[in-house]
């Protein structure tokens, strides 16, 4: 069974960066393709980033684009998600997920695994 771990979420101010990374246990990733999703209170669930499972493939929300750029190592079982730019809208929980396959996808209920997630607040 996967087991997905988020961390490196953090107050930053707008225009900052941050790191998040996803630590998988259990299970190779190598045969996952794995996205980052975010909620902010109130609001529902929306993809942010996914990447194939070798990682030839990648796609970006459109308010993230050119912003964020989604990662995998595979030999250490390791998702990351850099932030750049980081602005208020960005604020919410991260999640990473895993989808059993080998595509990209940016709807959630495709995703066989999640992570706890982490929290990222962007404010001054």
């Amino acid at each position: 069974q996967l087991q997905l771990v988020e961390s490196g979420g953090g107050v930053v101010q707008p225009g900052g960066s941050l790191r998040l990374s996803c630590a998988a246990s259990g299970s190779s990733l190598r045969n996952y393709g794995m996205g980052w999703f975010r909620q902010a209170p109130g609001k529902e669930r929306e993809g942010v980033s996914c990447i194939s499972s070798t990682g030839s493939s990648t796609s970006y929300e459109y308010s993230v684009k050119g912003r964020f750029t989604i990662s995998r190592d595979n030999a250490k079982n390791m998702l990351y998600l850099q932030m750049n730019s980081l602005k208020p809208e960005d604020t919410a929980t991260y999640y990473c997920a895993a989808d059993y396959g080998h595509y990209c996808s940016s709807a959630y209920d495709e995703y066989d695994y999640w992570g706890q997630g982490t929290q990222v607040t962007v404010s001054s």
